[in-house]
């Protein structure tokens, strides 16, 4: 299944929806989306992964270089939907610790 990535930039949120399955092949896409908004600045990235049916190490580095960057111009970077097994990629790499990780889109966009 290839990836499907679209986003939506409206004031000082950007939210980046990703669908599909994130592995080496097709996170250099996510990568690149979330590069974009980076180069913009966007104060706050909120990155969907509610139709995210798989993620490996890959696309969990893709989300952690976007954090950092976000981080160095005082941006924040949070994941919002995810599904159980992708949960648990989080989990098990105690990504939790580290993401900000809201139940919904619209949870996220309430907070911060």
């Amino acid at each position: 299944m290839s990836l499907k990535i679209s986003n939506t930039v409206k004031g000082k949120t950007a939210v980046l929806r990703i669908a599909g399955e994130v592995d080496m092949f097709s996170s250099p896409q996510a990568r690149n989306a979330i590069m974009e908004l980076v180069k913009q600045r966007v104060p706050k990235v909120i990155v969907d992964l509610g139709e995210v049916s798989y993620m490996d190490s890959s696309g969990v580095a893709t989300l952690i270089e976007g954090l950092q960057l976000c981080h160095k111009y005082n941006g924040n970077l949070v994941v919002a939907g995810l599904r159980d097994n992708v949960r648990e990629v989080f989990e098990l790499t105690r990504l939790d610790k580290i993401f900000q990780i809201f139940q919904d889109v619209e949870t996220a966009k309430a907070n911060g």
